[in-house]
């Protein structure tokens, strides 16, 4: 309001007007009071929705003290092991898990953490506490990243300045040596933070897929322990026995509104669905396609759509999508069945550590056959802590004393844990079914088994073409075990059986987007070349379709040229209508497709390379094409580099170090892309 001093309004207002008239009446004012005194009332008295929990904590600082950039807090309470994980499936979780767990065998006090969860900033008050130690168990994805949970840690490391003297740190990385940036993340973090001023403590151990991972960490793991006990001057307890983490509490009268039934974070979430969707909000997305591709053979091969209107979801071409499968019920039901439990019992487990950010293992409180079904990996050879930790309940003391010994680093252990749980495929189930002494309590058995994880799949659609769906292509993984088994594939078997209308129900398949670095040219003039057999076919389909949409917009689309495997033209030529409507309409320039065996002598994708080696060179050398190969790691992404060095060595005049040079800068200048697995 504008207020006027008296003497300004006499002198400018006739004299007939004495006095200013009120803004507001006695009563306006009363009534306005009233009013505002009803609604402070009403916001002051209202009950509070009561939130809805998420498993899912948010981001912490690492210790009890209060920072000027932070406003949550985390105690660090006498910890002075911290085992940081980069972790895309799992396993760099589950052993920096086991790590935290050894600390207490070796008179420390650990915790399992998640960089993504923290201020990694805060890194530096390790100094601070006594004989404090960080590891870091960070696995390498792709084509030589972080996994998604350390991608924040590693830009901080590419761009921190922080000095971390008087920090003490070791790694262990986990990677797969088919893969062309072996164990880069780990390496990475390795040498990084030496650079920062941090005191490497023990070397940096290297984690190989393609041969056994578990045993490397269990050689790695046993080294680690007693140099530590060196380093800092302390003595291993000698308790040899199993450390619970997890306390088990049933609910006998609970509201079942309050009870997880397969959510990943919040409760709930899968009946009201609220995006943005992620790997802990997943989308439930409708399947409106599920079809078999191949026309005859053995195998499954399957294209299925899943249908993301409405969901605010974005992908591009080369992404991935990540899909939540849930295990076979009828294995569920015979772990109930084998360790005679009520598998529709209620139960929490509670982390015994009350001050550690990880309450439960997996969302709680839950059932055990929710546990089981959706939040536990049932199918996977168990790991060799698994059967430490179990040996205990084994009554005979043959199957105790086997137990123990495949868990160590002993070359016998390693033979036998190479032969009875490996090579001969047994998932928990089948070992207790082999070893009958063997019946652990199911609480125990839930907590010791890792976490089921997502499925990765490449897109085989364009969101340009289709951009209310998204296309899988999938081949069902079923084999026999030595022991006469049939194990199937967790993930492709529930896949398979994700019909359109299950029971007048739409299935649907719990999915989000991981975005990747597996693109197009940006420029639609270059050439591609796309190698891709059997199901490494999905990205390209999504290519095709992009290239094809380009033309149909009057854009200068470069040469598409596809070079595509098979066993047989008559069973698995996948997508064959589609591919030779595209090359038919000029969409693909040329296509190539080997057939393995349909002639007495094999013929795969690097052959018919070699075959068109002069076209191949010009397209690359001359017309800057872009190269992208997807699929097997070891065998065929390997055979066509291979494949490549040689084109260039015999129509580049160039020396195999040359070539593999030549090749490698077109890696670097993202002209060489491959999105393979093993």
């Amino acid at each position: 309001n504008v207020r006027i001093c008296k003497s300004q309004w006499d002198s400018t207002q006739p004299e007939a007007m004495e006095e200013e008239e009120p803004l507001f009446s006695n009563l306006d004012l009363f009534l306005f009071t009233l009013i505002a005194g009803l609604i402070i009332y009403w916001f002051m008295s209202r009950k509070k929705a009561e939130p809805i929990p998420d498993f899912f904590p948010g981001r912490q600082v690492m210790w009890s003290v209060k920072n000027s950039n932070c406003c949550c807090y985390f105690p660090l309470q006498g910890r002075n092991i911290v085992v940081f994980y980069g972790s895309q499936t799992g396993t760099g979780e589950e052993f920096a898990n086991r790590l935290s767990k050894d600390a207490q065998r070796y008179g420390m006090k650990g915790m399992a953490a998640d960089p993504e969860e923290y201020v990694m900033c805060e890194l530096s008050r390790l100094a601070e506490i006594d004989n404090s130690l960080a590891i870091f168990c960070m696995a390498t994805y792709g084509e030589g990243d972080p996994t998604d949970n350390a991608q924040d840690f590693y830009d901080w490391l590419q761009e921190s300045d922080l000095e971390l003297n008087g920090v003490n740190y070791t790694v262990f990385a986990l990677g797969n040596k088919t893969y062309e940036h072996y164990n880069a993340m780990g390496a990475y973090v390795d040498k990084r933070l030496e650079e920062l001023g941090a005191k490497r403590v023990f070397d940096l151990g290297m984690g190989d897929d393609d041969g056994n991972l578990e045993e490397d960490f269990v050689t790695w793991r046993e080294q680690f322990w007693p140099a530590m006990c060196e380093h800092f001057g302390v003595e291993a307890s000698g308790e040899d026995s199993s450390i619970r983490q997890y306390e088990l509490k049933e609910h006998n009268d609970i509201n079942m509104n309050k009870v997880y039934t397969g959510e990943l974070g919040r409760l709930k979430s899968f009946e009201t669905q609220k995006p943005p969707f992620d790997s802990k909000n997943p989308f439930l997305a409708p399947v409106i396609v599920n079809r078999k591709l191949n026309k005859a053979g053995n195998r499954h091969l399957m294209h299925l759509e899943v249908d993301i209107t409405g969901s605010k979801i974005r992908y591009e071409s080369g992404d991935h999508v990540a899909v939540y499968p849930t295990n076979d019920t009828a294995i569920v039901n015979k772990l109930g069945q084998i360790l005679g439990v009520d598998l529709d019992m209620v139960i929490s487990l509670n982390n015994l550590d009350e001050e550690s950010n990880k309450k439960h293992p997996f969302p709680c409180p839950t059932t055990y056959r929710t546990a089981l079904t959706h939040y536990l990996d049932i199918i996977h050879p168990p790991r060799t802590n698994v059967l430490y930790e179990l040996a205990q309940y084994a009554t005979d003391p043959k199957d105790q004393e086997n137990m123990r010994k495949m868990a160590s680093s002993a070359p016998e252990g390693k033979a036998l844990y190479q032969s009875f749980v490996l090579e001969d495929n047994r998932n928990i189930l089948a070992i207790l079914e082999d070893l009958p002494s063997l019946r652990p309590p199911i609480d125990h058995l839930c907590e010791l088994m890792p976490r089921l994880q997502a499925r990765y799949y490449s897109i085989a659609s364009s969101s340009k073409v289709h951009p209310n769906s998204i296309h899988i292509c999938a081949v069902l993984v079923e084999y026999t075990t030595k022991t006469g088994r049939l194990t199937k594939g967790v993930a492709t078997t529930w896949l398979k059986n994700k019909l359109v209308a299950d029971n007048g129900h739409k299935s649907t398949v719990p999915m989000y987007i991981r975005k990747s670095q597996f693109r197009l040219p940006f420029k639609a003039s270059n050439p591609v070349i796309m190698v891709g057999p059997g199901t490494g076919i999905a990205p390209f389909m999504g290519f095709i379709q992009e290239r094809g949409w380009l033309k149909e917009q009057g854009k200068e689309v470069g040469e598409t040229v596809l070079y595509f495997g098979c066993r047989h033209k008559n069973e698995d030529y996948l997508y064959q209508e589609e591919l030779e409507e595209a090359e038919k309409t000029g969409v693909i320039t040329k296509l190539n497709v080997a057939f393995s065996r349909d002639q007495e002598q094999k013929v795969y994708v690097q052959h018919l390379l070699r075959t068109n080696k002069e076209d191949l060179w010009r397209q690359i050398h001359t017309d800057n094409a872009h190269i992208y190969i997807c699929g097997d790691a070891r065998n065929m992404a390997r055979d066509v580099q291979t494949a490549f060095y040689e084109i260039a060595e015999e129509l580049g005049g160039m020396t195999r170090t040359q070539a593999t040079d030549y090749i490698k800068k077109l890696m670097t200048k993202g002209r060489y892309s491959q999105d393979v697995w093993s």
